[in-house]
């Protein structure tokens, strides 16, 4: 039936302005913003739409990935652009928030403004 279908994802936040501004100014995503919707234009094709929530709640698990060559060097300019990394127990991060476990990538996580969680994770 939706094999042909181009889906696509989205999430909510509680202030679409700030959502705007980080994801593009911050990230450095292409964006658009219309009719109360914005869109992430992302690599490979697949847009995210983004949309504001009354009764917004953060996400308690990743949202979104962004697969990078390099995981430090990717941890190190959110550092420098003011985004955080966050900390989980029982996941072994250094002290850049890194996580380097032997059942998957090299991951680090990071939130939006409106707290959803992102990741940076490494591929090669």
């Amino acid at each position: 039936m939706f094999e042909n279908s181009k889906a696509f994802s989205g999430f909510a936040v509680d202030d679409l302005e700030q959502a705007r501004a980080f994801y593009a100014d911050t990230l450095g995503l292409d964006v658009a913003l219309a009719d109360g919707l914005l869109t992430l234009r992302l690599a490979g094709g697949r847009d995210t739409i983004v949309y504001e929530k009354p009764d917004f709640a953060p996400a308690t698990y990743t949202i979104l990935n962004f697969p990078v060559e390099d995981v430090g060097a990717a941890v190190d300019e959110l550092a420098s652009r003011g985004v955080e990394m966050q900390r989980y127990e029982g996941f072994g991060q250094d002290e850049r928030g890194i996580s380097r476990q032997p059942e998957g990538p090299p991951i680090a996580w990071f939130t939006d403004p409106a707290g959803n969680i992102l990741s940076v994770l490494e591929v090669s």
